[in-house]
């Protein structure tokens, strides 16, 4: 079953309805989501959206935080127009009716996190990510331009390859068609042709055991467009938040908030002692590659499956007014924030790396954008500075929505794409096989690409991420497509990207952090 449509937009969370927002008024737009819109990692983001507003700040200090965080592999120019564009952006947000915290005197409550100089930190209470999404599914269903497909899972986008045409990784001029997409209430699988489509689906955290990632983030479209042909770049950057909720029964992993070390929090070992001045001068407001590595080296060194933060020296009431949803949850866990500390580990949060796209949020495949965490933009290098995520999803998805609506209206569908074949095909005799490799996939990259790594790890990791490889790829051949399957070939995809660029990085650099070479090192950190 064949559909038209001018946009086409994969992902849910702030880059892909803003984007649709913004090119909606030149054309039909169609947003495709695999769960419930609201499902996505925007939704889950607590600690809010960095952007410059205060006037003891400026942007040359916002750039300079953001470089420093990333070990300086950042895009110098990437970094100056995301930090430059955001407070229009910020406009642009309040404008759909996002309601940032506010002070006394009127001005925007500012909080700050870990590598910041400044506080920054637009925010709503400890649930930012929820108020934005909230309130761009608002404005995106008020929108009659728009069409939502919830419970549909793009299984690839469409190129040349689909017209029976050989591409290959150098091919000049390869262009993308739209998608196939699978509706999963009645097993259809779409063809859905656009003349644009942005790539939105978030990050990758599902590949790891532990994660605050939701279990949608399973790297769909990095996997995508890396079949595609177009150029992944930066995998190896994967950024492990150092604080989640020690809840070895709970996936996802329950967030911690940045927030609340920048408003005084502190880590301390099982044995109640500070640790981070062994690490760094800026202590538990070290970046987050920092300060993960520490909590790291302190659990393997003394044996212990978590540290604990502790906020009970702050005032209770203030505390349980900035964070009332981290208040709850842990409350809920038997755990009363104002009165005891709260045990953390580091988790699998957000990648650095993905879909090489330039200035103007265009990968290497024509007519095909990506922006958000499924990006690879220059800005964050090799690591992001907290709460730079949401701030580069809807700049990216802005330069995009420019770009993407220049000729719409001459330019025309490929009607030539054949619908999905499934013939020879049936659904799987033993399910088992599925839910046996994402728990084996899941297990190798903990062990061997965590926070820590070595040659050795990755030579081991590769081995047997290649046998799952050859065992899923032979029964994605022969079966039903599901989304679990799907998802499964997805991560197996990008595990393999994370530790074949892993490999090839010969030093130790931000979030790639290896025992057999020595750590590209900044003037704020210790000598260890």
């Amino acid at each position: 079953m064949k559909i038209e449509t001018d946009f086409l937009v994969l992902g849910s969370g702030i880059a892909g309805l803003s984007y649709a927002l913004k090119v909606a008024d030149y054309g039909k737009v169609i947003i495709v989501s695999k769960n419930d819109i609201h499902e996505t990692n925007t939704n889950y983001a607590q600690g809010g959206i960095a952007s410059v507003t205060a006037q003891t700040d400026n942007f040359e200090k916002h750039i300079n935080d953001t470089i420093i965080a990333g070990s300086g592999v950042n895009n110098p120019e990437v970094v100056r127009m995301v930090v430059e564009s955001g407070p229009a952006q910020i406009k642009q947000l309040i404008d759909w009716g996002v309601n940032f915290d506010i002070e006394d005197d009127g001005s925007y409550s500012l909080a700050r996190e870990g590598g910041h100089s400044e506080g920054r930190i637009l925010h709503c209470k400890d649930y930012t990510g929820k108020e934005i999404q909230q309130t761009l599914i608002d404005r995106v269903k008020e929108n009659p331009n728009i069409t939502i497909l919830e419970s549909h899972f793009a299984i690839d986008i469409l190129t040349q390859h689909h017209l029976g045409k050989v591409i290959k990784r150098n091919t000049p001029n390869i262009e993308c068609f739209g998608a196939y997409v699978i509706d999963l209430d009645s097993r259809t699988i779409l063809t859905i042709l656009a003349k644009r489509t942005m790539i939105a689906t978030g990050g990758i955290g599902s590949i790891y055991q532990t994660t605050t990632n939701p279990t949608v983030a399973t790297g769909d479209g990095i996997a995508m467009v890396y079949r595609a042909k177009g150029q992944i770049e930066n995998m190896e950057f994967m950024q492990f938040h150092p604080t989640s909720l020690y809840d070895p029964n709970t996936r996802p992993s329950f967030l911690i908030s940045e927030a609340m070390r920048g408003y005084g929090a502190v880590l301390k070992n099982r044995y109640m002692e500070e640790f981070m001045h062994k690490y760094d001068d800026r202590l538990s407001l070290a970046p987050r590659d920092i300060v993960a590595r520490a909590i790291d080296h302190e659990l393997k060194a003394k044996g212990h499956d978590f540290v604990y933060l502790d906020v009970t020296h702050k005032d209770a009431e203030e505390t349980k007014k900035r964070f009332p949803n981290i208040y709850k949850r842990c409350l809920e866990k038997g755990i009363d924030i104002t009165k005891d500390l709260i045990p953390v580990v580091p988790a699998a949060h957000y990648a650095c790396g993905g879909i090489k796209v330039d200035i103007n949020g265009q990968s290497t495949i024509k007519n095909l954008f990506a922006a958000g965490e499924v990006a690879s933009t220059g800005l964050h290098g090799a690591n992001r500075l907290a709460s730079n995520s949401l701030l580069e999803g809807i700049v990216y998805a802005d330069r995009a929505a420019k770009h993407s609506i220049n000729n719409i209206e001459q330019d025309k569908v490929c009607e030539n794409i054949p619908d999905w074949d499934k013939s020879g095909t049936s659904w799987p005799e033993e399910r088992v096989l599925i839910t046996q490799s994402y728990k084996e996939l899941q297990m190798i990259l903990n062990s061997y690409v965590g926070i820590v790594r070595s040659n050795l790890r990755l030579e081991r990791a590769l081995r047997r991420m290649e046998i799952i490889y050859q065992e899923t790829e032979e029964l994605y051949k022969k079966s039903i497509l599901s989304k679990k399957l799907c998802e499964l070939r997805n991560m197996i995809n990008v595990g393999f990207l994370i530790i074949k660029m892993a490999q090839k990085r010969k030093e130790s650099c931000g979030l790639h952090y290896s025992l057999d070479y020595p750590e590209k090192r900044n003037d704020k950190k210790k000598s260890q």
